[in-house]
């Protein structure tokens, strides 16, 4: 903390309205919400994963959760506007990292979506989704007055177009669940910066077009984006998984049958540390808990927008919208999976499924939010980071 030993939580630019203390509270909430969730997460891991594979998926947890708490710190030092100042640098690291997870390292489940390294494994699609949140909050604020202007040469055209080949690279990984999320986060982003929306009436009429040829195409994909209609009519085949979850949210009742006590981790819900780990909530602790963690899901929305909100900087404005967005439609997709109110698309639930990537890469974005609240209100912390470090640096 010596490095903001000269500011004070009072500071203000410009002369703006004084919403220091509702940001700093937005921020110690935001803080308290994702470390409540964090490690209710490893909590619930250790309770449906002990029995199954003992301490196995909970070490590994407890290694993603201190990477992200390293890499976090690090990029709350830095600051936001430091690591946008890069965003084209991350897209073309990220963009090779998608295709060489696609093209060089076997698929899993039909999907190509881990680079692994003997027993780690990475999910880049999880890091596309804030580079890209990055980059698109990043290009409307510096290109604000002309980036809705097609024919501009900082216009709309370089922008999508560099939107389009990320998204490429995660859909050539068949991450359609992730590439659908960053594509309803990314073009939320643009409206917020001020596209005009006519501009976006020819990829509203191609979705549909999209997703009829998705439908038509795929046999397989046809059946699971429609087995959540009718589960029970599919029996052990597609349906078998979601009945499962139902039938584990079903016995919990309102307070549950008690912890480490699901009969569902034995092999009849197979993704039950994953994508499913809220059905095993929900028959553990009961509807109670799983109200309680849908509250938390929501306050993290509400906070995480606050301090977006209340930002003076366009690009902290911006990019605060798009983390929060991704993280909470994230987790809304999940709840909706998991009840059989959508269909089952692999999305995880953001700092409680088992998952490395997708945990590390829910704490840097919480990170670069909190620090678009900390700039806010001890304005020009980073920079004054920054230059110790590269003062200790030159000095040596």
């Amino acid at each position: 903390m010596k490095y903001f030993k000269n500011f004070s939580l009072s500071a203000r630019v410009n002369g703006a309205k004084d919403t220091s203390k509702e940001v700093w509270f937005s921020i110690r909430a935001l803080f308290f919400v994702t470390a409540v969730l964090t490690i209710f997460g490893l909590t619930m891991l250790y309770s449906v994963s002990y029995g199954v594979a003992g301490l196995k998926y909970f070490t590994v947890q407890l290694i993603a959760v201190s990477a992200g708490l390293v890499g976090g710190i690090l990029i709350f030092l830095f600051g936001y506007r430091a690591i946008a100042s890069k965003s084209l640098i991350w897209c073309g690291i990220i963009f090779l990292a998608l295709l060489v997870t696609a093209f060089c390292f076997r698929s899993i489940n039909g999907a190509s979506r881990w680079i692994r390294f003997g027993s780690i494994s990475i999910q880049t699609s999880e890091f596309a989704k804030i580079v890209i949140a990055i980059f698109v909050a990043k290009y409307c604020a510096d290109n604000i007055r002309t980036f809705s202007l097609l024919k501009h040469r900082r216009g709309l055209f370089p922008l999508l177009g560099i939107l389009a080949l990320l998204l490429g690279g995660i859909a050539c990984g068949k991450d359609l669940g992730t590439t659908l999320l960053v594509s309803i986060v990314a073009f939320a982003t643009l409206l917020a910066a001020g596209l005009y929306l006519r501009y976006l009436s020819i990829p509203v009429m191609l979705l549909p077009i999209a997703g009829i040829a998705i439908y038509l195409l795929n046999e397989n994909r046809r059946i699971r984006m429609t087995s959540f209609l009718n589960p029970e009519k599919l029996g052990n085949k597609e349906g078998y998984q979601l009945m499962n979850s139902l039938y584990a949210l079903g016995s919990g009742d309102w307070f549950g049958t008690g912890f480490m006590t699901s009969k569902f981790t034995y092999g009849a819900l197979p993704e039950f540390h994953t994508d499913f780990i809220l059905a095993i909530v929900g028959e553990e602790l009961g509807l109670i808990a799983m109200l309680t963690v849908i509250l938390l899901y929501v306050l993290y929305g509400y906070f995480s927008l606050k301090i977006a909100l209340c930002s003076e900087s366009r690009l902290g404005m911006l990019l605060g919208f798009a983390l929060s967005c991704g993280i909470t439609l994230q987790a809304a997709i999940n709840l909706l999976a998991v009840s059989g109110s959508a269909p089952t698309k692999g999305m995880p639930a953001p700092f409680i499924s088992y998952g490395g990537s997708n945990l590390i890469s829910c704490l840097l974005a919480t990170a670069l939010i909190l620090s678009i609240g900390f700039e806010q209100i001890v304005p020009g912390y980073a920079d004054n980071f920054i230059s110790k470090l590269t003062w200790k640096r030159n000095r040596r």
